[in-house]
């Protein structure tokens, strides 16, 4: 799965600002509606829950990847405004329901002790997947100069043949502990919450206007941004797991107050490059910085109850795509006017997620879920 997904979205999300620009004609407004309805399908993520009454966990992951497949097959088709919101709502649609599922059966079948090692790993499996596929993306482009096309029939339909492969040839591994099968908002869980929401506004300021910049401002070429999303995985494949390693090692209030000054520095930067190299340079440092959100996904398993992984997937990606669905639109808005004012916004975010990274405990356990709840129970003994 986790070789199946970058193949599709990776090779999207490398070839979109480029397509959309040359084949539709978008400006920062259009880009910002469709990042904004790219997102609609991860607000929805809750729906998961009743979807999983049905289907089980890992059979909606294969079917999840497969519709993500079909709607990067599409999007070569439809190099109209309305064409690429439509393929563009597919894909997302089962993006958003695959990485909501990864993440409640990641949670499930692994330890807290061995998580941020593996899920470490996993992350340097998917940046491996997306080296080879940048490398090969590149060719096309650069080489071979085949038509967009081509590219987005060929990477979706490798996900979908992944799928079908998957589907047919594993067995059903089962979840060591029965999931809720109902809803979860629970008000321990707050923290985790505020964690997710920032997350979420400041990572879109990132996948849309970080890449949108690269092309609009700077003039690169879709050839040369799949270059810098080369650079990018080259790193996480090699710092990923080690990245795992750090976290269990330091804890996630370290590791999340380094990520999130580290992005206060690098979104103020962005406001301010007017160097084509500095601006590949910070977005290289951008992406490395995002690896150390795994400490979110730990924090959450050392604090919950086994029985909440698979509700709180959705729930939580729901939470996460609250403020996706509106930034991108409102900040289309504000990028006609400046492009500096998006970055600072975003810095401000950063900061936020720093005060917000400060209540995390030590030592996260149920009960323990944060420094208030933990020192009044200190007192109240």
């Amino acid at each position: 799965m986790s070789v199946a997904m970058p193949i599709a979205f990776n090779a999207w999300s490398a070839m979109l600002n480029n397509f959309v620009v040359e084949k539709a004609a978008f400006t920062g407004v259009e880009i910002g509606i469709l990042q904004s309805l790219r997102e609609v399908p991860g607000f929805l993520s809750f729906t998961l829950i009743f979807v999983l009454l049905i289907l089980k966990e890992q059979t909606f992951a294969v079917l999840s990847l497969a519709l993500l497949g079909l709607g990067v097959c599409l999007t070569g088709f439809f190099p109209t405004v309305y064409g690429l919101y439509f393929t563009t709502i597919v894909m997302s649609i089962g993006f958003h329901y695959f990485e909501a599922i990864k993440q409640s059966l990641s949670l499930q079948w692994l330890s807290k002790e061995e998580a941020p090692i593996v899920l470490g790993k996993l992350l340097a499996v998917g940046s491996l997947t997306s080296l080879i596929v940048y490398g090969c993306l590149w060719a096309l482009l650069e080489i071979f100069q085949l038509p967009y096309w081509i590219n987005f029939v060929v990477a979706g339909g490798i996900c979908i043949l992944l799928a079908i492969i998957m589907y047919f040839s594993f067995p059903a591994f089962p979840s060591k502990v029965e999931q809720n099968q109902n809803l979860v908002l629970r008000k321990r869980y707050w923290l985790y919450y505020l964690l997710t929401f920032l997350s979420g506004a400041r990572r879109q300021i990132f996948v849309v206007f970080a890449a949108f910049l690269m092309v609009e401002k700077f003039g690169y070429s879709a050839s040369q941004v799949t270059l810098l999303f080369l650079i990018n995985y080259a790193f996480n494949f090699m710092f990923a797991e080690k990245i795992g390693g750090l976290i269990g090692k330091f804890g996630e209030r370290r590791a999340l107050t380094f990520e999130y000054v580290g992005l206060i520095l690098v979104f103020i930067a962005y406001g301010l490059v007017e160097n084509a190299s500095i601006a590949a340079l910070l977005y290289v440092l951008d992406h490395m910085f995002f690896a150390l959100a795994i400490a979110i996904t730990t924090y959450f398993q050392k604090i919950a109850d086994p029985k909440d992984m698979a509700s709180n997937a959705g729930v939580s990606f729901t939470i996460n795509h609250i403020a996706a669905v509106v930034v991108p639109a409102l900040l289309g808005l504000v990028w006609i006017w400046s492009h500096s004012l998006v970055f600072y916004i975003g810095a401000i975010f950063a900061l936020l997620s720093l005060i917000a990274a400060q209540f995390i405990p030590k030592s996260p356990a149920p009960n323990q879920e944060t420094r208030i709840s933990f020192r009044s129970k200190v007192i109240e003994s």
